[in-house]
């Protein structure tokens, strides 16, 4: 089985989500704006407890299967063990052809490469809390599971998460082409020995 172990930073567990993580995990993502206005708070809430469902079947059946450990895990204090966040690793599949660094080339094919995604509740930003979390699971991938390749995707008003990018050491990239509207910037991390 491909399990990540509960992984620690000096600050922080990163653990795999619980269902009892509902009514946080629900509060971040309202703090963050991630809500669907057209939809009341109940059925929100609903589709929140679908995804996470998902996500704690989904990190046990991958293992099962033996396939990479894809998905979000929970971002927790040591101290507190108050869940701000989560921190993950999931498949991307989109043109990254069009980068620079890639290629640069228009009307490129799709590739899959590895995604690394953070999300701190606004109430924590600011405390470093994205970037030792992220860094944990990138010490991790690229130490135990050998990955090449990391990256992370953004919008051009983002700038919390490119200096979340820049201080991870990925060489933060625009894509120079308009479409697709949302792979506007790409943070690219190598392993390195």
């Amino acid at each position: 089985m491909r399990e990540i172990p509960v992984l620690e930073s000096e600050r922080l567990r990163i653990r795999p989500f619980q269902n009892t993580d509902l009514p946080y995990l629900f509060q971040i993502k309202q703090n963050i704006g991630w809500v669907d206005a057209e939809k009341t708070a109940e059925q929100q809430l609903l589709d929140e407890a679908d995804y996470l469902e998902w996500a704690v079947r989904n990190e046990r059946q991958l293992a099962q299967l033996g396939q990479p450990p894809y998905g979000d895990r929970a971002v927790v204090l040591k101290e507190t063990d108050e869940l701000v966040g989560s921190v993950g690793l999931v498949p991307c599949v989109d043109v990254y052809g069009q980068l620079p660094s890639l290629g640069g080339t228009a009307n490129c094919l799709a590739t899959a490469e590895v995604g690394l995604l953070w999300l701190i509740d606004p109430v924590y930003q600011g405390k470093g809390y994205a970037s030792e979390a992220a860094q944990t699971l990138i010490d991790y991938a690229f130490g135990q599971m050998r990955l090449h390749r990391l990256i992370a995707t953004t919008e051009y008003d983002n700038l919390a998460s490119q200096a979340v990018m820049r201080k991870l050491g990925m060489a933060v990239e625009r894509n120079p082409f308009p479409d697709p509207p949302w792979l506007q910037v790409v943070g690219i991390l190598e392993y390195k020995q």
